[in-house]
């Protein structure tokens, strides 16, 4: 059946979808933050720290150190590692590490970013920006400051270091097959500035160059377009499952309807077989760069 899922990270790193209501941004202080503030509190307390001692034994400031006890800021990994060994915790703090991290994801995003994060196949038709697995730091933070309603600093950081640490995919072994088809349009919005374009577009050749992802053009000119109700993504998980991330504004959803998730399997194939071939299109990329 189809779940509908509010998702803002997918292609346009708007993630790639719409934009949460007001008043929705991810609130840091919920679920397992609140928990792994109590955890790391209680440790501390039981190490007869005061909470300046421990900043000081993990050099952060005392107001960032009750932030993380308290639940309203996510823990970098290095931190929740540092004080899982200095607290003597067993590994109490370790084990919540994946799902800290996890929760530096807006909440509509977490359940797609494990699906993600497990796939051994992965199929991005982009429409709107470059896709968020191919962003550049100075591209991604373009992108989340431009967003309205307007997210705050603090926001726009945490959002550019998870779609950062979403890139990790690449390399994950044994290699995922990843492939895009990106609109041209995409290609030539110099969002963030003709500089920040320009490196957005060298890593997008870059990424190109791995053994294990196709990026393909689609041109403007084309007279037959098989994607034309909008941008989706397809996931096959290790275990066999295939499903599809379908982007609308304030609709997306992740389907795992077999008859829905094929229908958008026969899409992308056809897109791919109209679209530039990898090595066109690395070309074509190419000559844009000499025009910023």
């Amino acid at each position: 059946m189809s779940e509908p899922v509010d998702m803002v990270d997918g292609e346009s790193g708007t993630g790639e979808g719409q934009q949460p209501e007001p008043g929705t941004e991810p609130e840091a202080g919920s679920g397992i933050l609140r928990v792994f503030g109590r955890q790391l509190k209680r440790c501390r307390i039981r190490a007869g720290l005061e909470r300046s001692e421990f900043a000081a034994m993990v050099g952060y400031s005392v107001s960032t150190i009750a932030a993380y006890e308290q639940g309203r800021r996510i823990p970098p990994p290095r931190f929740i590692d540092q004080a899982d060994e200095l607290l003597a915790t067993g590994g109490v703090l370790q084990e919540m590490k994946e799902e800290v991290a996890r929760s530096q994801y807006p909440p509509f995003f977490r359940d797609a970013a494990r699906l993600e994060a497990e796939a051994v196949e992965l199929h991005v038709y982009a429409t709107k920006a470059v896709p968020g697995l191919l962003q550049t730091e100075e591209y991604a933070r373009a992108v989340f400051t431009m967003w309205r309603p307007l997210l705050s600093e603090e926001v726009i950081d945490q959002r550019v270091m998870a779609r950062l640490a979403r890139q990790e995919f690449f390399a994950r072994k044994p290699l995922p097959t990843i492939s895009f088809v990106v609109e041209e349009s995409v290609l030539r919005r110099p969002l963030g500035g003709r500089s920040v374009m320009r490196g957005q577009l060298e890593q997008v050749m870059l990424y190109g160059q791995c053994r294990n992802v196709e990026i393909q053009v689609m041109p403007i000119e084309l007279e037959e377009h098989a994607g034309l109700e909008g941008p989706f993504t397809l996931i096959e998980t290790h275990d066999g499952r295939r499903m599809a991330y379908v982007e609308g504004y304030k609709d997306s959803r992740l389907c795992a309807e077999r008859k829905q998730v094929r229908e958008l399997e026969e899409q992308y194939g056809i897109l791919r077989a109209q679209a530039l071939t990898p090595r066109a299109s690395f070309t074509f990329i190419e000559k844009l760069l000499g025009e910023q």
